[in-house]
C-alpha cells in the first residue's frame, strides 16, 4: 500500500513537471518588427515602407524546425499535383507517383521546407497567407468592408429579405453593418466574412442561396455556402445549403442555438454563418491560411500537425495572391492589416529554396559585389517571374552567396546588409565598386540617383549639360537608346559606362510628363486623374513627376491645374 502511495505521489510530481514544460512551450506572441528575428526583419522593413499602416505580430512557436518539418514529411500529410517535377515530389520506391487522391502525390520534404519557411513569403503578394483572420478592433471597420463589397449588389446597399410568408423585411442597417456586427459576435475578421461572401454567392443579391425565393426553402439563407455539399438533384448543392440553414441538417438544439439556426433572417445567416466559420479552425487558434494548412500552433485546441485544413502544400502560396488580387482590384491594401507569421527554433541560415530553382546551375560564393545600375529588382527567384522584395541601385553593396545561371539566363543569389536574400540580375552586378567622375551643370540638378532641372530636353542639350570621362548613352522608359534629336522625358536614364559595362545610371524626371514622352499634354493631365482616383496607379517616379509643387507630397488636384494651366499656356512649369 505504502508503495502504492508512494508510486501516485511520483505520477502526480511527474503530471506536474510535465505540465510545467508544456506550459514553457506555449507559444509568444509579440508585436513589432523589431521582435522578430534578423533574418526576418529586413523583408518586413521593405513592407512596412510601402505600406505603414500594416502591423506584424511574432508568433514564436517555440517548436523545433527539424521536428515540424518531420512531422509534416509523413506520407499523404502533403500533395502537390502529379504532373509536378521530380524536385517536389516523394521519390521513395514504393511512394514515387502514388497518387494519394486523384492527381495528386506525396510531396517531397524540400517542397515542405520551402513551403513552410515564412521567410521565402515575406513579400507584398506571398504575405497574405499570414493575414490575421481574427477580429481586429484596430483594423476591421466599415470603411474597408464596404471597399471589400464595391462592385457587387451589397456595396453600400440597405438590407432587406423575404421572410418564410413572402413578406419583404426591410432593415435600417447595410449590409457592411451586419457584417461587421458578425465579425465582432464570430472573433472573425469581418473583411474576411465579406471576402467569403464575394467568394461563395458571387456578386448578385439574386443568388439562389441567398435570394429567400427557393421552393420548398422560402425565407431560408446560407451567406457562406455552409453544408453546401454536392448533388445531383438540380440545384442539389443550394439544396442542402439551405436545409443546413433550416435545421444544420439534423443538428442537435445545442448546435443549432450556438450557430442561431434557422437562418431565417440575413442578419441570423450572416452571423450565425460567422460564428460556424469562426468555431472551425480561427477561434482554435489557427487564424491564418498558413496556420489552417501548418498546424504548429501549440496553444490551439487541437493537436499538432493533424487538424489541417488542406493537403496541397502550395495551398496558401496560392491562396495569398488571390486575396493579394481581391485587394488590390479594391484598393485596399493600404488599409490597416495585421499579420501573424511564425517563427521556428533552430532555422537554417538561408531559406530552402524554390524546388524549381536548380541550385547545380549555381556555384558557392562568398564575393562582395555591388549593384552598378539604378532601381534594380531583387526578387525571390532567379526569373523575371518571381515577385519583387526590393528596389536596389548604385552603389549599394552585398555578398554574393551563389553565382550562376537558371535557365540560360545569368542570376545572382545575393545578401543585403539588412539580412534579405533574394535574387539580382547578373549585369547588374560588378566585383569592384567604381568611383565615377560625373558632373550635371545647370540648369540640371542631381539628387541622390535622380536628374531634374531640364528646361530644354533634347538628348543634345542635355548631354551638353554632363562633363565626365566616361562613355554615356541615354534611354528612354523602355531602354530603347535615344538619338541627339530625340526627348528625354520622366523615367529615361542616363548610362555611364566603363568599357561598355554600366556601372552607374541616372534616372530622369520632367515635372509635368506622367507618361513619359517628354512632352507635357492632355495624355498626362488623364493619367495623373487617374492616378488620384485610384483607377490606375503608376511608379513612384512618375508619381514623383505629377508633384508639380515639388513637396513631397502625392499629386493632388492642385498639381492636376498646375499642368493645365502649363498646356493653356498660362504658367509654365518650373524644372
Amino acid at each position: 500500500m505504502k508503495k502504492f502511495k508512494i508510486l501516485i505521489i511520483i505520477f502526480f510530481l511527474e503530471l506536474i513537471i510535465i505540465s510545467f514544460f508544456v506550459k514553457a512551450k506555449a507559444i509568444t506572441k509579440l508585436d513589432g518588427i523589431e521582435n522578430f528575428p534578423i533574418s526576418y526583419q529586413g523583408y518586413l522593413k521593405e513592407l512596412e515602407k510601402k505600406h505603414p499602416n500594416w502591423n506584424f505580430t511574432a508568433l514564436y512557436t517555440n517548436l523545433d524546425w527539424n521536428y515540424v518539418i518531420n512531422e509534416e514529411n509523413i506520407f499523404g500529410r502533403n500533395l502537390v499535383p502529379k504532373n509536378y517535377t521530380d524536385d517536389w515530389k516523394n521519390t521513395n520506391p514504393g511512394e514515387y507517383n502514388l497518387e494519394v487522391d486523384l492527381g495528386w502525390v506525396d510531396s517531397s520534404k524540400k517542397a515542405i521546407e520551402y513551403c513552410m519557411d515564412p521567410r521565402n513569403f515575406l513579400n507584398e503578394v506571398r504575405i497574405f497567407q499570414f493575414e490575421g483572420l481574427s477580429y481586429n478592433s484596430r483594423t476591421n471597420n466599415l470603411n474597408g468592408i464596404e471597399k471589400i463589397l464595391y462592385g457587387t449588389e451589397f456595396y453600400n446597399q440597405q438590407v432587406s429579405y423575404v421572410d418564410g410568408y413572402g413578406n419583404t423585411i426591410n432593415m435600417n442597417e447595410k449590409y457592411s453593418n451586419l457584417i461587421l456586427n458578425a465579425g465582432q459576435a464570430s472573433r472573425v475578421s469581418p473583411y474576411h466574412l465579406a471576402s467569403r461572401i464575394k467568394q461563395e454567392v458571387g456578386p448578385f443579391l439574386s443568388h439562389n442561396s441567398i435570394s429567400g425565393r427557393v421552393s420548398g426553402y422560402e425565407g431560408l439563407y446560407n451567406f457562406y455556402n455552409i453544408g453546401a455539399t454536392s448533388s445531383a438533384e438540380p440545384m442539389g448543392a443550394i439544396k442542402n445549403g439551405l436545409q443546413y440553414a433550416k435545421d444544420g441538417k439534423n443538428a442537435s438544439d445545442e448546435i443549432k442555438s450556438n450557430y442561431l439556426i434557422p437562418w431565417n433572417t440575413k442578419e441570423k445567416a450572416i452571423t450565425g454563418g460567422a460564428i460556424f466559420i469562426g468555431s472551425s479552425y480561427i477561434n482554435k487558434g489557427q487564424n491564418t491560411i498558413y496556420l489552417q494548412k501548418f498546424h504548429v500552433n501549440p496553444d490551439s485546441k487541437d493537436g499538432l500537425f493533424w487538424h489541417q485544413y488542406m493537403t496541397n502544400v502550395l495551398a496558401p502560396y496560392s491562396e495569398s495572391k488571390s486575396i493579394y488580387n481581391g485587394y488590390k482590384k479594391s484598393n485596399l491594401l493600404d488599409t490597416p492589416m495585421s499579420f501573424i507569421i511564425p517563427i521556428y527554433d533552430n532555422m537554417p541560415n538561408i531559406p530552402t529554396q524554390n524546388p524549381n530553382i536548380n541550385l547545380k546551375e549555381f556555384s558557392t560564393d562568398n564575393t562582395k559585389v555591388y549593384c552598378n545600375a539604378t532601381d534594380v529588382n531583387i526578387r525571390i527567384g532567379p526569373s523575371t517571374s518571381y515577385e519583387i522584395i526590393t528596389t536596389i541601385s548604385n552603389p549599394q553593396n552585398m555578398i554574393r552567396i551563389r553565382k550562376g545561371n537558371q535557365s540560360g539566363e545569368k542570376w545572382d543569389m545575393v545578401l543585403l546588409p539588412n539580412g534579405i536574400i533574394g535574387y539580382i540580375y547578373q549585369q547588374y552586378v560588378s566585383e569592384l565598386a567604381t568611383e565615377i567622375e560625373i558632373e550635371f551643370t545647370n540648369p540640371l540638378r542631381e539628387s541622390g540617383s535622380q536628374i531634374t532641372g531640364m528646361e530644354n530636353n533634347t538628348v543634345l542639350e542635355v548631354k551638353s549639360k554632363i562633363i565626365t570621362n566616361n562613355e554615356i548613352e541615354i534611354v528612354n522608359n523602355k531602354n530603347k537608346i535615344l538619338q541627339d534629336n530625340d526627348l528625354i522625358g520622366t523615367g529615361s536614364k542616363v548610362r555611364i559606362k566603363e568599357n561598355g559595362i554600366v556601372i552607374k545610371e541616372y534616372n530622369f524626371i520632367l515635372y509635368g510628363d506622367i507618361d513619359g514622352d517628354g512632352k507635357i499634354t492632355s495624355i498626362d493631365l488623364l493619367v495623373l486623374q487617374r492616378h488620384i482616383l485610384e483607377i490606375e496607379k503608376v511608379e513612384e517616379i512618375y508619381r514623383k513627376a505629377g508633384n508639380i509643387n515639388k513637396n513631397g507630397q502625392k499629386p493632388t488636384s492642385i498639381d492636376l491645374l498646375l499642368i493645365q494651366r502649363h498646356i493653356l499656356n498660362l504658367k509654365i512649369i518650373q524644372q
